[in-house]
């Protein structure tokens, strides 16, 4: 961790109070360990909200093995993953929201602290840190590094966007731009991003560290099928939001390749 770049200051008495919001159908296999990364949170100001899609393996067993107060949790069938998010942004009731994926866990004990402290001492609209995308069979191994740099509304046309599990946000973003536009099916995090930093011209600040780990193998990177469809979206969220076009997609997708060589 940067450890001397990171904002040390003392929580006011109106301390920051985190939404953390998880969608989740049939994930068994990586759950737990998301839900023991939060768990371990030193900064507990936090309610998670869980919106599972009514999972037939073992899910909601190990949901029910971590439930407390701190947990809201909803089992119903949705119309996937985006439509699922914005159940859950419904029920949610903090002033900042960040997101936990299934398949994903935040990297230390002090993320929530961390960014509750930035948070305070900047007054940003947004918050967000680095990602590591590590190997879903052994965790420990990095595959790629997402180092995200600061933010400068000319990065927007060059491709640039910030890890989304790693970008938490005040709750008065979301509801004057809007949640996830569930007529994407892959890249609706994408949109969302591009309207709330480009029309909706927020500040944020970035925390040079990594704030969480997820798994490769995402949905966008399945098949070869997904990866155009990926692209188009895309390409779709880009003109929609009027940031810019094939130039800024073709930049998107090269920047990627660095994340492959990042020393961390």
């Amino acid at each position: 961790m940067a450890e001397s770049n990171v904002i040390e200051v003392e929580m006011s008495q109106n301390k920051v109070k985190f939404s953390i919001i998880t969608a989740v159908l049939n994930r068994e296999a990586t759950l737990a360990e998301a839900l023991e990364s939060l768990a371990e949170q030193r900064y507990d100001d936090y309610e998670h909200i869980v919106q599972d899609g009514g999972s037939t393996d073992g899910t909601l067993r190990i949901l029910n093995n971590y439930a407390g107060p701190k947990q809201h949790l909803v089992s119903e069938s949705d119309h996937g993953i985006y439509d699922a998010l914005n159940r859950a942004l419904a029920r949610s009731t903090g002033d900042f929201i960040g997101l936990l994926h299934s398949d994903d866990r935040l990297a230390h004990p002090d993320v929530l602290l961390r960014v509750a402290q930035c948070f305070e001492s900047s007054g940003a609209d947004a918050v967000y840190g680095d990602l590591d995308y590590v190997s879903a069979m052994d965790t420990s191994r990095v595959i790629r590094r997402w180092r995200s740099g600061e933010y400068h509304p000319s990065r927007l046309r060059r491709g640039w966007m910030p890890p989304h599990p790693a970008l938490f946000l005040k709750r008065h973003v979301i509801e004057k731009w809007g949640g996830y536009d569930t007529t994407y099916r892959i890249a609706a995090d994408y949109d969302s991003i591009l309207r709330y930093f480009g029309k909706g011209n927020i500040s944020a600040v970035w925390i040079p560290e990594v704030l969480v780990k997820m798994r490769v193998g995402g949905e966008s990177n399945r098949s070869l099928e997904r990866i155009l469809r990926k692209s188009y979206e895309d390409y779709r969220a880009l003109r929609l939001n009027g940031i810019g076009g094939i130039r800024t997609l073709v930049s998107k997708n090269i920047g990627k390749l660095g994340q492959f060589f990042s020393k961390g």
